[in-house]
């Protein structure tokens, strides 16, 4: 019964949520609209207690890197230089020239760190680990066996090994493994050519670049930063200027910078709300089961599915408790996500402007350090019927099977359902 009650309470809290439009969510909390740069928020559910009798074993997780700075220093140097620029030539406001101040405040903190974990990112992973251990401990009891893989990228591998050191300080007596190479990439980081040509193909066709313009609001910023209409018009790019500054503002959230300054003042609400819709529809479009790639972009995924379900396999029934970790990229995760439909994230949607109003929110999946976590549960140690529950950003969610103990599934339904979506597959 209290298993039950808790469990309606969070179907009642998410319904709650739900309930919220997009615009009032980023209205109540500003950094929603920076889409994935979003620093993670951690749980925002409390756990259902799991069926009496049944107890975890296992953890098999994907996780995005936690909060880095920008990959690109174009990405910073764009908005400064075409602000130096101006101010140079007398064409900066008052606001304009405090936004340049600022910008090259930020500028001068990211040198050589571009794509690198921030700070920031690095204590998220060490919370989340902790959160982990704290909430399944008998996953890391004793002189438990945990794997970890990374990608070969230094934000990736820095995410696992400040993890693994939480690990460490809560149970000195693990024993870990963990490694970052290419021979593992056809899983944790798959590269599909076709698909992912495909994907870009939709952001770069006429359906979206008409959702793009139509969304495209940069002229109350411009009046806010520059004193001469014409100057705007002969020397700047204003759409550019507007999507380049807007990823500098969204991603000082997640670095030491966020305790000084904000960017955000530079925008309205409906300005973030606008320009948050537009990066929306690029990741629906080309990273989702969007119908207009015939639903096929999540299969990029399969790989990583089969390696999940294979190592689940592989400690089922062993009786030893162990965790298999993997941290990679959001757009891999985010995929995975829409290829199990979790949530009804797997939904196709057809009219871009409905996306939004569906409730398909990257916010809600993939901010920095996003997560998946497959918790499996067992009645003994060499127990071959389990049951498990499927996290999202260390919060339960919803899987297209049937079952009577909701959260939690059963393996083998699970395995039969998925199997047959990765066998129906004719692509590469």
């Amino acid at each position: 019964m209290r298993r039950t009650v808790s469990f309606l309470f969070s179907v009642f809290m998410s319904v709650l949520l739900m309930g919220q439009t997009a615009k009032e969510e980023i209205a109540n909390n500003l950094r929603l609209s920076a889409s994935n740069l979003l620093a993670y928020m951690g749980p925002q559910k409390r756990l259902s207690p799991a069926p009496d009798g049944w107890r975890p074993f296992h953890i098999s997780h994907y996780g995005s890197h936690g909060s880095c700075y920008l990959t690109s220093m174009q990405e910073y140097d764009y908005s400064l230089n075409t602000l130096r620029r101006a101010s140079t030539a007398g064409k900066l406001t008052l606001f304009g020239e405090n936004i340049l101040l600022r910008l090259e405040v930020i500028r001068q903190d990211v040198e050589g760190r571009q794509g690198e974990l921030t700070l920031l990112g690095a204590e998220q992973q060490k919370q989340i680990a902790r959160r982990m251990y704290e909430r399944f401990p008998e996953v890391f009891a004793g002189s438990a066996h945990v794997d970890a893989k990374s990608t070969v990228t230094i934000r990736s591998l820095l995410s696992m090994e400040n993890a693994l050191q939480q690990f460490l300080l809560k149970n000195p007596r693990l024993r870990i493994t963990h490694d970052a190479s290419m021979s593992d990439m056809y899983y944790m980081d798959q590269k599909d050519t076709l698909l992912e040509k495909a994907g870009v193909d939709m952001t770069t066709g006429e359906p979206f670049q008409m959702f793009y313009w139509h969304h495209d609001r940069p002229a109350q910023l411009m009046e806010r930063l520059f004193n001469d209409t014409a100057y705007i018009k002969r020397e700047v790019n204003a759409s550019l200027l507007n999507y380049s500054f807007f990823k500098v503002a969204s991603n000082i959230q997640n670095t030491e910078q966020r305790k000084h300054l904000t960017l955000y003042d530079a925008y309205s609400d409906e300005e973030l709300y606008q320009n948050w819709l537009r990066e929306n529809a690029r990741y629906y479009l080309g990273f989702a089961a969007s119908p207009q790639n015939d639903g096929r972009q999540p299969f990029s995924q399969r790989n990583l599915l089969r390696r999940i379900i294979l190592e689940a396999d592989s400690c089922i029934g062993k009786g030893q408790p162990c965790a298999s970790l993997r941290f990679g990229h959001e757009r891999a995760l985010l995929s995975l996500v829409c290829l199990l439909d979790l949530n009804g994230y797997g939904q196709q949607i057809n009219d871009l402007e409905q996306i939004d109003r569906k409730g398909w929110r990257n916010y809600r999946i993939i901010p920095m350090s996003a997560n998946i976590q497959f918790v499996f549960y067992c009645r003994n140690t060499r127990d071959t019927d389990v049951i498990f529950k499927v996290l999202l950003n260390e919060d339960e969610v919803t899987l297209p099977l049937k079952t009577n103990m909701a959260p939690y599934y059963r393996w083998k339904d699970f395995k039969e359902y998925y199997l047959n979506i990765l066998n129906s597959y004719s692509g590469n």
